[in-house]
């Protein structure tokens, strides 16, 4: 080849075989200013600002004063009297003996139930086909598109001592006497209402959530392990497991946060406003003492101590969670 192209093609090649390749500098990351993001999130921050850290400012502070009465209530303020309320609260014998335990324990049966009953729910969901998922999902959105306050009117028609359907039943199979029972005055039978109650209307977020994870998982790994001759137990446990831990921890996580704080479900059923005082858990104990006792005060006291104890919880966890790797 020969004229002007020639000419470049030979300077080419003689570049490239006598000089070194030219190296590219790699591009340099766009510039990061801090005082942009922060810009963009401050509407975010201001209106969760105003939504949550003043109103929980202004509860500690009334857990520091003596509220007790109207009159205190009206004037909107009280006498400054500094740990007393939290000492009160914390040396109640009802906070260790009942309170405590009714939280503690129903939380932590929800939270399992909750996360076991989704777990299944979600695989139900994946192995179906697409319509019929459609169908299914639905069906499932219902429990969770009912209000709180719907639900438990209805679990409480479900377990009318007269004529429940519970009761109808308990009676025909002689479970019980004639004439009904009332599973509202046991404590036991109570939050085993309430539990059934809490993962019914909590399932359907779980399950979702657990089906997003579930539909992201490789095929081919699943069809490997058939091949192998894994049994299905075995490829949940040594394939969706370990892939869906952060979903784990995350549905977790919320689920206790929910379950510790539950008040509709216990309250709106008969005793749970207080008249039952064996059924008391921290979230309606907070609200009898502020409302039913007009000490507000002991009632804000409280819910400090609820909301300390969620925080504690969900940064224990998610340091181990850290710590294991699960989260990045």
């Amino acid at each position: 080849m020969t004229g002007p192209l020639a000419v470049v093609d030979t300077a080419e090649a003689g570049g490239a075989r006598g000089a070194p390749p030219t190296r590219r500098r790699p591009a340099r990351p766009p510039h990061r200013n801090p005082a942009r993001a922060w810009l963009l999130l401050s509407p975010a921050l201001l209106i969760l600002g105003g939504l949550l850290l003043v109103p929980l400012a202004r509860v500690t502070e009334i857990s520091l004063e003596d509220m007790s009465g109207l009159r205190a209530l009206a004037k909107g303020e009280g006498e400054y009297v500094g740990l007393d309320n939290y000492r009160e609260v914390l040396s109640s014998r009802q906070l260790w003996l009942t309170v405590l335990p009714n939280t503690v324990v129903v939380a932590i049966v929800c939270v399992v139930l909750t996360v076991i009953v989704g777990t299944l729910a979600a695989l139900l969901l994946e192995s179906l086909r697409p319509r019929a998922r459609a169908l299914v999902t639905m069906a499932i959105l219902t429990a969770w598109a009912v209000p709180a306050v719907t639900g438990t009117y209805i679990w409480i028609w479900i377990f009318n001592p007269v004529d429940g359907v519970v009761s109808e039943l308990a009676q025909a199979i002689g479970l019980v006497d004639a004439g009904g029972e009332n599973w509202f005055t046991n404590r036991y039978a109570f939050f085993a209402i309430v539990v059934v109650n809490v993962v019914h209307h909590g399932f359907p977020f779980v399950a979702l959530t657990v089906l997003a994870g579930l539909l992201t998982i490789p095929t081919e790994l699943t069809e490997a392990a058939v091949l192998d001759g894994a049994s299905p137990w075995r490829r949940f446990w040594n394939i969706t497991v370990p892939t869906l831990r952060p979903v784990f921890a995350v549905v977790t996580i919320l689920s206790t946060i929910w379950d510790f704080k539950v008040f509709t479900q216990v309250f709106l059923m008969p005793g749970g406003d207080g008249a039952n005082r064996d059924v008391l858990n921290l979230s309606t104990w907070s609200y009898v003492e502020a409302f039913g006792q007009i000490e507000y005060g002991i009632g804000s006291a409280i819910a400090v101590v609820l909301t300390i104890t969620l925080l504690l919880i969900t940064a224990a966890y998610l340091r181990t969670l850290f710590r294991e790797g699960e989260l990045t």
